[in-house]
């Protein structure tokens, strides 16, 4: 992956936008009362939501090698289990970076072509998004009342306020600048596009072939909900870390996970500051002040951040050890 000053400059502005966030996020609260109930909270159940998080990242290494397995790449489970640590890895420092780190791991270790694993890992995406999408539909149709008050006092007023709040001269501004945007990338797309169409196609292909092709689909599935599952438990385990949430129950863990896996979705380094805000507001819903939910968010993502740091750093260390196929 070409890495140049224009990219440096990319991620560090996406990192800015993550700390801002993050500090819009603790603006105004009372950080003294954040800081003691994070000293106060019971590491054994942070430590076993820990362990259900990496349980998931287990069992999306196995689902990852079936799909290798359907377009005849026999690659090992520890190979492709270190792939998906070092991708979180790299996740870290450069947003979606992980993919491509993952993939080159399995060059490295199994001699598979780039663009046949980028077509494995965007299946695996596609499928991850369609369980996401299914699952923010069931929290709207069994938690109707308390979603969308939050999509319309959070979200639909703040940003209706924002508007009403700019002049004409700014809201012709802001659309003199959506345009050459839009403009911009769209030539940008369609250039890249012309360079490297066939390719990109034929990795497409190639990964939904390799879920076409799965011998065991069912199986495939159940490491899918698996992995959602034990995301789902790692943060209602979360919850009796302090006093404060250890009443909320699986609902509010569902919530929190649909709002947290938004929150991943944007291109910010670890998902700082969307993940907190994000995971504080699902909170908001079952009566949790906001102060408290920002300290549940901040044990979450520290614990989930020092357990990447660590097992990528062992993952690292044994692929480093394993000489390159030629």
């Amino acid at each position: 992956m070409a890495f140049d000053l224009k990219s440096l400059f990319k991620y560090i502005v996406l990192f800015l936008i993550g700390i801002g966030i993050l500090y819009l996020a603790f603006k105004g609260q009372d950080l003294n009362k954040i800081w003691h109930e994070i000293k106060q909270a019971d590491f054994l159940w942070v430590a076993f939501s820990g362990i259900s998080v990496w349980l998931a990242h287990v069992l999306r290494a196995m689902r990852w090698r079936m799909l290798y397995q359907s377009i005849s790449y026999k690659v090992s489970f520890w190979h492709t289990y270190h792939a998906v640590i070092i991708g979180y890895l790299a996740n870290l420092a450069l947003p979606r970076f992980g993919e491509i780190g993952r993939c080159s791991v399995i060059l490295k270790t199994e001699k598979v072509p780039m663009f046949a694993s980028i077509g494995t890992v965007i299946t695996e995406r596609l499928i991850d998004v369609l369980v996401l999408l299914l699952s923010g539909l069931l929290l709207l149709l069994f938690q109707y009342q308390l979603v969308s008050d939050f999509l319309y006092h959070t979200i639909y007023s703040n940003t209706a306020d924002a508007i009403k709040s700019l002049n004409y001269f700014w809201i012709i501004g802001l659309f003199i600048l959506m345009v050459i945007l839009t403009t911009l990338i769209i030539y940008l797309i369609r250039k890249k596009l012309s360079k490297k169409f066939l390719r990109i196609f034929a990795g497409l292909r190639q990964g939904f072939n390799s879920y076409r092709k799965l011998k065991n689909k069912p199986l495939f599935m159940v490491y899918t909900f698996g992995i959602w599952f034990f995301y789902w438990l790692s943060l209602y385990l979360a919850f009796s870390a302090i006093q404060i949430t250890s009443g909320l129950g699986f609902n509010a863990a569902f919530t929190a996970l649909i709002f947290s896996s938004f929150a991943m979705i944007a291109p910010v380094q670890g998902g700082i500051g969307v993940f907190h805000w994000m995971v504080a507001q699902a909170l908001v819903l079952y009566s949790i002040a906001f102060k408290d939910g920002l300290a549940y968010a901040t044990i979450i993502h520290s614990s989930q951040l020092l357990l990447i740091l660590i097992l990528g750093g062992l993952s690292l260390f044994s692929v480093l050890l394993v000489p390159k196929i030629k």
